[in-house]
């Protein structure tokens, strides 16, 4: 009966598995001559979460936690306990090459 139990616990708590095509690492960089000035990174995680980094000439800037959410193709990346505003993007496939656009067509990151 406990081992019962304890199967049928487990299976209860189990979180639904989440596939979104958003999930992985997407990048930013903005070059000056061919040297790269900064570096974003953006890691899109399963639960709804992710890590944000912003490198300036190499040096770590920023390094913050921040959360996701999906309606209706559009994404909302929200950056808590920090002064960044929210970014709301959609994927969009631009030469073969995924990227995050904003509404007014201007490109967050692309797919590393």
């Amino acid at each position: 009966m406990a081992i019962i139990a304890i199967i049928s616990a487990s299976n209860c708590s189990r979180i639904p598995e989440n596939n979104d095509p958003i999930i992985g690492i997407w990048n930013r960089v903005e070059l000056s001559a061919e040297e790269v000035i900064s570096h974003q990174e953006w890691i899109f995680n399963d639960a709804y979460l992710g890590r944000y980094h912003l490198y300036i000439d190499n040096s770590l800037e920023i390094k913050t936690d921040f959360s996701w959410s999906e309606e209706k193709g559009l994404y909302t990346i929200s950056y808590p306990g920090t002064e960044m505003s929210d970014d709301v993007v959609s994927m969009k496939v631009e030469q073969s090459i995924e990227v995050l656009e904003d509404n007014q067509g201007k490109i967050l990151a692309q797919r590393e």
